[in-house]
């Protein structure tokens, strides 16, 4: 039921009923301005995905989740869900199973700036009282696609019930989840996620 807006640098054309496209850029504070006016909830799942040099990541991923955050901020918004990864915590070995509150140890530019934005994210809710859900995602796609993946993949349906987690949990005001299935070989502990509903259907070995 919910009416989505669809803020992309090129248009969308598949839209579903609901459904409005907006183009514009992270960058551009007007434009995430206007297109979050009366919006109660925002997914941010834009910016630099890729270990690019540190220039992109910092525009992308530290400028953008700050103007993000902001417009968010501005406009009144109740609720962000904010797409991290679980690169933040890359250097731990793969043998330790760890939870969401260890210490960052990001493996690359790319999960350094991704930390920075989970601690943004604290900092607006904390100071102003948005509501933010960090999901750490692995591997999103309709199957792994290589024997690493077995441990970090999701399904769509699962990332997409943490996503409706993070726009309609009652009592959430900061939380940290992995966006992981129930998967057999997985080496994180989900417990924070579980806490808040999650009940991920899917296995990465099936």
């Amino acid at each position: 039921g919910a009416r989505l807006r669809l803020f992309d640098r090129n248009p969308v054309r598949a839209l579903a009923e609901g459904e409005e496209s907006i183009v514009g850029d992270i960058a551009d504070t007007a434009a995430l301005g206007r297109a979050m006016a009366g919006a109660t909830g925002v997914v941010h799942l834009a910016g630099c995905t890729t270990d690019a040099g540190f220039d992109e990541q910092i525009d992308g991923n530290v400028r953008g989740v700050v103007n993000v955050l902001e417009a968010a901020r501005a406009a009144g918004v109740e609720r962000l869900v904010l797409a991290s990864s679980h690169h933040v915590v890359g250097y731990y070995p793969r043998r330790r199973r760890i939870g969401t509150d260890v210490l960052l140890r990001p493996d690359s530019r790319y999960g350094l700036t991704k930390a920075f934005a989970e601690l943004a994210g604290a900092m607006y809710a904390d100071k102003y009282g948005l509501r933010v859900l960090c999901i750490r995602i692995g591997y999103v796609g309709d199957r792994p696609i290589d024997r690493r993946r077995l441990s970090i993949w999701s399904s769509w349906r699962d990332l997409a019930q943490l996503v409706r987690i993070g726009l309609d949990h009652p009592s959430l005001r900061y939380a940290v989840v992995y966006g992981v299935s129930d998967n057999t070989r997985g080496f994180f502990d989900n417990d924070a996620a579980f806490r808040l509903g999650y009940r991920p259907r899917d296995d990465a070995e099936d």
